[in-house]
C-alpha cells in the first residue's frame, strides 16, 4: 500500500529548504490574477510542521496592520512557491507555537539562536 503511495505521490518542492520550528522565513508565492502573474512575499514565523505522509505542509504566522495575526497554510510540493528563504532561526522549546496566536507585541518575540 505505502509503495502505490508514493508512486502517485508528487515530489517535494527542491526550493523550500528544511524548515524547524521558530524559523523566520520569506515565502515567495506566484499569484495568479487575470491574465497577470506576479511573485508576492509573505514574511514570518513558522509554528508548525506537518510531516504526513499524503500532504506535508508548514503554518507560517505573521502580524498584519493593526495587530491582526494572519497565517497561511503552505504545502511542501506546491510548485506555485518560487522560493524560500530563512532569515533567522529561534530558540524554541515546544513543537508547535500555537500560543503565539494569543500574544501580542514584545510577548509574541521568540529568541534568536545564533551559532557558535
Amino acid at each position: 500500500m505505502n509503495e502505490l503511495l508514493s508512486a502517485v505521490k508528487a515530489p517535494r518542492n527542491p526550493k523550500i529548504p528544511d524548515l524547524k520550528i521558530g524559523d523566520m522565513v520569506s515565502v515567495f508565492v506566484r499569484i495568479k490574477e487575470g491574465n497577470n502573474e506576479r511573485v508576492q512575499e509573505f514574511k514570518g514565523t513558522v509554528i508548525a510542521v506537518h510531516e504526513s505522509s499524503t500532504t506535508p505542509t508548514f503554518t507560517v504566522r505573521r502580524i498584519a496592520s493593526n495587530g491582526i495575526g494572519v497565517e497561511r497554510i503552505f504545502l511542501f510540493q506546491s510548485p506555485r512557491i518560487e522560493k524560500v528563504t530563512v532569515q533567522r532561526h529561534s530558540h524554541v522549546r515546544r513543537a508547535k507555537l500555537y500560543y503565539l496566536r494569543e500574544r501580542t507585541g514584545k510577548r509574541a518575540r521568540l529568541k534568536q539562536k545564533f551559532n557558535k
